[in-house]
Parts: C-alpha cells; structure tokens; sequence
C-alpha cells in the first residue's frame, strides 16, 4: 500500500479527497478514497483500476477500465461486519481444502470450547469519521 497522499486536479481527479490508500495488485490497482461532499460528510470511495492491453505489436493499445463503489457513513459498519464475515469463509475454506484434517481438528476443538470460527488472518478494519 501506498503512503498518504493528497490527489490533484490532474487530469479530473476530484479535490474533495481527504485521505487516500491504494493496493497494487498485478494488472489492477484498488483506490480507497475518503471523500467529503458538499455537506462536508465523509464517505469511502473504492475505485478498481485494471489494464487492458488490445492489440498486438505495435497496434497495441493501452486503457484502463475503472468500477467504481460508495460507501457512505451510514454503511461502514454493516459493511465492515459483512466483509469480515466473507473473508472468514474464504479463509476456512482455503484451510480446509489444503489441510483437511487439520481443520477437522481445529473445528473440533473449537467447538468444545464453544466458540465461533475465527482464523488466524483476520482482517480489522477500522473507519472512524
């Protein structure tokens, strides 16, 4: 991830950015933005940046397709609380798959302690505004 950074007027970036993380990821590069409106209220702004090459050689062409995601205040939590359920599940899945009697195990433990799934790998995120 990327340091701080303030973006610039350069070629539309928008001026109500107030804070800004971004991940490089291969041919995509994920933008957390924080944005203000007009009612000077934060939301989050997730913007996924991918490469397209069309063409061979030197027809070759360069674009980048862009989707974008608001997340308004009023949403972080539910969202938060819903992604951090799904990367839960991706990660039990992931474990059992490459260590079934591991997680068998695991699972089993778990459950006599009367406790709930939790990996090893979990994800806090954290927004205050």
């Amino acid at each position: 991830m990327s340091e701080y950074k303030k973006k610039s007027n350069f070629e539309g970036a928008e001026k109500d950015i107030v804070f800004s993380r971004d991940v490089r990821a291969g041919k995509r590069i994920y933008y957390l933005d924080v944005k203000k409106n007009r009612k000077e209220e934060m939301y989050l702004a997730i913007t996924e940046s991918k490469k397209v090459i069309s063409g061979i050689g030197t027809e070759a062409q360069i674009s980048f397709e862009k989707h974008k995601i608001f997340l308004y205040q009023e949403d972080l939590d539910k969202f938060q609380e819903t992604l951090q359920e799904v990367i839960n599940y991706i990660n039990k899945e992931k474990l059992e798959m490459e260590h079934p009697e591991q997680e068998k195990r695991f699972l089993e433990k778990t459950n006599e302690d009367d406790s709930t799934f939790v990996t090893s790998s979990k994800i806090d995120i954290d927004i205050d505004f």
